[in-house]
């Protein structure tokens, strides 16, 4: 008897409640076995390949790249007795376990909006359903957003997505979600050249940009040809879900756009922000970083002024404690925490995250420059787990890698301050009556002012600045 089991859309890590498709490694009638990945998925802060946990043919891919499904979505169907895919099992057939007054999908996408009346697989009346992790659920059919299709003369993406081994590492490794990558190879295969060509429209020309004071643009964004008396999107090529005309341009918010746009909104208008400036003398930081660069010891580890700010801003905090706290609404009470989770802001193809080293306040400088290269390389390839962005207590944003002087960074919820570090640039300073080249740089501290009074804030600032200009503090002060 043939046995049909629905692989779900499981939480694959603390708390998800919905995941977009952004790359199915299977289709119908492809054999498999347990801890195979079938599905890629992009969830608030990274992309998840979910493992199969059952063996046997792909019967059915209930769902399309480019869906947006909660937790508990069938996504694929597979035949567990191993035999090759019935006929008439395909995508445009309706599942085994459907009502029979549910409507046949007629495709992949369509698929998706039927849902199975029992969670459990087929099975002989006298057996008891089975309860397996990633059986089918009994709610409502999931809201889909679905894929809009692209005009003529453009290139159409594919649902089944073909890519060879090497080109779908690469595209992990920039964080180009596969879904966003339209295939100019043979049979609709994504080549090196089209994930090459979706990095450039991701963010504009640039390469990708992370906030560990070491990766910046190659070159500047090139503009786009436009008619006179108008203006073009930097998107040369339709993203999934993409809308165009001559006058504007829609492109659907994705996953981490959208939990950023949630979480700076909630902190915007929940923490009244305070925010303090101060210019910096970086030179004897930048000596340091010098030496620490061509000393052996240093060989195998990236160093920036970024690691010798953040350890400056541990440093800080040590002096002042009373910085490193939360505001905890629902019991009326001010947390003071006695570690430090360093949040560490990075800008990536799938928009800005802020993974956090745990526990940083234990590290020293070597082991904090490692911390910070291996987030920033995790980030790159879009692999941060989301562990890693939860439970910060204080964030560093580097938007000096752009060029930029200053800022007014917004905090990230739950945290009582966030650390802005602008470009460090070379500029005349007045030292004992003369006037020497130095170099500078504007760093501000933006901070809750429920928990964190304005002299509290200016000392802290103070006392990051302090280090960067003279680093034996640190050993002093540390």
């Amino acid at each position: 008897m043939t046995t049909l089991v629905l692989i779900t859309l499981t939480d694959p890590g603390e708390g998800l409640t919905e995941a977009e498709i952004i790359d199915i490694k299977v289709s119908v009638g492809d054999r498999i076995s347990i801890n195979d990945p079938v599905i890629e998925v992009e969830t608030a802060k990274s992309a998840v390949e979910l493992p199969s946990h059952v063996g046997g043919t792909v019967t059915r891919v209930l769902v399309a790249v480019g869906d947006e499904v909660p937790v508990g979505t069938p996504l694929i169907e597979v035949d567990t007795d191993g035999g090759p895919a019935p006929a008439g099992s395909a995508a445009d057939a309706p599942a085994a376990d459907a009502p029979a007054s549910a409507p046949a999908p007629d495709g992949p996408s369509a698929a998706a909006s039927a849902s199975p009346a029992e969670p459990a697989p087929a099975a002989p009346a006298e057996e008891e359903p089975k309860n397996l992790v990633g059986y089918g659920s009994t709610e409502a059919p999931p809201r889909r957003r679905r894929r809009v299709q692209p005009a003529a003369d453009t290139q159409v993406p594919i649902d089944r997505i073909l890519a060879k081994p090497p080109v779908r590492k690469l595209a992990r490794d920039l964080g180009i979600a596969l879904a966003d990558v339209f295939a100019t190879g043979p049979d609709g295969t994504v080549t090196r050249e089209d994930v090459l060509a979706a990095q450039q429209r991701a963010i504009g020309g640039d390469t990708v940009s992370v906030h560990d004071g070491d990766y910046f643009p190659d070159e500047s964004p090139q503009a786009p040809e436009t008619l006179p008396g108008t203006m073009k999107s930097s998107l040369s090529q339709p993203f999934a879900g993409y809308t165009s005309d001559d006058r504007t341009t829609r492109v659907p918010i994705r996953s981490v756009r959208k939990r950023t746009a949630e979480a700076m909104v909630s902190s915007a208008f929940t923490a009244p922000h305070v925010t303090v400036f101060n210019e910096v003398d970086m030179t004897a930081t930048m000596d340091l970083v010098g030496r620490l660069r061509a000393s052996r010891e240093w060989a195998d580890v990236k160093i920036s002024p970024l690691v010798v700010v953040a350890k400056a801003l541990l440093v800080a905090i040590r002096r002042n404690p009373e910085v490193n706290a939360s505001w905890d609404e629902a019991s009326q009470e001010i947390v003071y925490k006695h570690f430090v989770n360093l949040g560490i802001a990075a800008a990536t193809p799938r928009g800005l995250i802020v993974p956090n080293i745990k526990d940083a306040h234990l590290l020293t400088l070597r082991e904090l420059a490692i911390g910070i290269n291996d987030l920033a390389k995790t980030a790159r390839a879009g692999r941060t787990p989301l562990s890693a962005t939860r439970e910060g207590t204080i964030t560093i944003t580097n938007f000096g890698v752009f060029g930029i002087d200053s800022g007014t960074p917004i905090l990230n919820p739950g945290e009582s301050v966030i650390l802005g570090m602008g470009a460090v640039k070379e500029k005349p300073r007045v030292i004992d009556g003369q006037i020497v080249p130095r170099q500078v740089a504007q760093l501000a501290a933006s901070f809750d002012h429920r928990l964190i009074d304005g002299a509290l804030g200016a000392e802290l600032l103070r006392d990051v600045s302090a280090v960067l200009e003279q680093p034996d503090l640190g050993l002093v002060w540390g």
